[in-house]
């Protein structure tokens, strides 16, 4: 059965960076044509190796294109059908190379800026046990090290950290940086839920550098999103109801927001 159309239309979306989304998504569509018509869309023990390794690769590159259109939903599919072809040795694919750890970190990503933490140490615990088995780290690899000291710090509340590496200089590729904002958006809400939590108000010159935001402005916006009031220069939060907030909450919290605001204070020396 020949590949050359597969072949070709492979070749296309490699070089469709600056195609038309429609054009894009008019080629992924041709190329999954193709891998049906090749029985290749779910690879089996007698798929021959050289339609498999084609098949991986048009799938990977479809889940790469579907990230440079911001397609998450899209992404999502193309990993779960490329899993199939990660359970099968490197060797099956006659040495062609695989972008498995690019896809698979932006898919820890993808998880991240989710709050899927679940599904994030679920995918990481079987990345964990095979990195093992090999005699590898995880952190070796660039792609998937990167999501994963994200998740830490994150968990950790250093904030600054992670915006610092959602930094154009701090991805380790172009795909990655497309989650820089919804990144940064879940950085906020997380710095927001402790604001609101551990101080009763907050200068709003101080609010902008801790929350991430270009101008006071946007201070202004985002608190009357939450319900916050904007009032002679501070944000105020509102009366936190004396139910079951227990004083370790408070104090857990304002570690975090401590964190976080002395990196803000620096950021006021630097400006």
């Amino acid at each position: 059965m020949s590949t050359q159309k597969l072949s070709d239309i492979l070749s296309q979306l490699r070089s469709s960076s600056s195609s038309s989304p429609q054009k894009i998504t008019s080629l992924l569509t041709s190329a999954k044509r193709e891998l049906l018509t090749l029985n290749a869309l779910i690879p089996t023990p007698t798929t021959p190796s050289q339609i498999l390794a084609l098949a991986r690769q048009t799938l990977e590159t479809g889940a790469l294109l579907s990230i440079r259109l911001e397609q998450p939903d899209s992404f999502t599919r193309y990993y779960q059908q490329l899993s199939a072809f990660y359970e099968i040795p490197d060797s099956s694919y006659n040495g062609k190379n695989s972008q498995r750890s690019k896809v698979t970190g932006l898919y820890l990503l993808l998880l991240l800026t989710k709050g899927d933490y679940a599904g994030f140490h679920t995918v990481l615990e079987g990345l964990e046990v095979e990195s093992a088995r090999q005699g590898k780290g995880l952190e070796e690899d660039e792609f998937l090290s990167y999501p994963v000291k994200l998740e830490r710090w994150l968990m950790e509340g250093s904030y600054d950290r992670v915006w610092g590496a959602t930094k154009r200089e701090g991805v380790p590729s172009e795909e990655f940086g497309v989650f820089s904002e919804v990144l940064v958006g879940t950085i906020r809400d997380e710095i927001a839920s402790c604001s609101e939590k551990a101080y009763p108000s907050l200068p709003i010159a101080n609010a902008k550098n801790l929350l991430f935001l270009e101008s006071e402005g946007s201070v202004v916006e985002f608190a009357q999103g939450r319900g916050w009031v904007a009032k002679d220069g501070r944000i105020y939060f509102p009366q936190q109801q004396e139910d079951a907030r227990t004083e370790h909450i408070l104090v857990a919290s304002g570690q975090v927001i401590e964190n976080t605001i002395g990196y803000a204070r620096e950021l006021e020396t630097i400006v």
